[in-house]
């Protein structure tokens, strides 16, 4: 992280992030069926590790959530996995997995560490292996599972699960099943009606969808004339796709009556503002901590200042206010 030393005080971000938080007169707090955060900011799955512990204060964040885990060990997809493009990035990553088991007992701990709710989310290449993974995580000390139905389905060609209503109803219903956790649903924005995805995730019995993930593209090499990323596409995320994301956050709180979690190119709290706006209850933070490590803490920080100047007492009262 590069280091910006205040010239008033020599202190630099890390001195700055890591004090005392100011209090806050307006109430962040927002729920999520069951489970409520002190306030709705959190990464992105895939975007946040343990390994960024040091860089800010995670106590401060509403929750964390994890890296997707599968039932087995996976290493992802070839070099390149990840380059720039204009107000934002493509990936590639492919979803490396330590495996249930591993997750358990050597990743989860580290996530439990910072003293937030802990979201761990739930991958699968097939129906049964979503289920698997949920009977293999129960009794783990997690808050809530974020089921990842943006993964691409092996019983169908490698098409993403979350593409197909009768899938995604099948994935969750059975992990609602299996555990009694508060269940979010990961949708992808591949598809022609994602209220028709996020009304099949509410019909099993989910908790909350999260809206959504990157965006399917592509980066040529002029020289070579063949794909930057190794495995051919990947997805967009960052600034760039920010109105796309939250036109699909509008459309999915049109469409059910469960709480939406607003995911796409947020980098400030005037984002996070305008996601709740849009219909978001909570929002996670994905592309802006490749640049800034410890953006999650400003947004929670600058949030209430924001509230305020809207003229709310508490950041729910901001949610679903879009006028028309």
């Amino acid at each position: 992280m590069t280091e910006v030393l205040d010239r008033a005080t020599g202190r630099d971000d890390r001195d700055r992030l890591f004090a005392t938080a100011p209090g806050a007169a307006v109430d962040l707090a927002v729920p999520l069926g069951p489970l409520t955060l002190a306030n709705p900011v959190m990464p992105a799955s895939g975007c946040f590790g343990p390994e960024l512990g040091p860089l800010l204060p995670v106590r401060e964040l509403g929750a964390v959530v994890t890296k997707t885990v599968f039932a087995q060990r996976r290493s992802g997809n070839p070099s390149h996995r990840l380059t720039e493009s204009a107000l934002g990035m493509l990936n590639s990553v492919g979803i490396p997995s330590p495996g249930t088991s591993r997750f358990v007992h050597d990743v989860l701990p580290r996530y439990r560490e910072f003293g937030v709710p802990v979201i761990a989310s739930v991958g699968g290449l097939t129906v049964d292996e979503y289920w698997q993974v949920a009977d293999e995580l129960a009794g783990a000390e997690c808050a809530a599972f974020e089921v990842n139905v943006s993964c691409p389905n092996l019983e169908h060609g490698g098409l993403a699960i979350g593409a197909d209503p009768a899938a995604v109803e099948a994935v969750v219903a059975g992990v609602v099943a299996r555990t009694e956790l508060p269940v979010l649903v990961k949708l992808t924005p591949g598809v022609t009606d994602i209220a028709e995805i996020a009304r099949a995730a509410e019909r099993a019995g989910a908790t909350a969808v999260t809206v959504s993930n990157t965006f399917p593209a592509l980066a040529v090499d002029v020289r070579s004339r063949r794909a930057v990323l190794g495995n051919g596409v990947g997805g967009l995320s960052g600034p760039a796709v920010k109105p796309l994301a939250l036109r699909l956050v509008w459309q999915a709180a049109s469409a059910v009556d469960i709480p939406v979690v607003g995911c796409g190119g947020i980098s400030s709290a005037r984002d996070v503002v305008e996601f709740l706006i849009a219909g978001a209850t909570a929002v996670q933070v994905g592309t802006a901590t490749f640049t800034r490590p410890y953006a999650m803490a400003e947004i929670v920080r600058d949030l209430a200042r924001h509230c305020a100047e809207l003229g709310a007492g508490a950041a729910h009262e901001l949610i679903g206010t879009l006028r028309a």
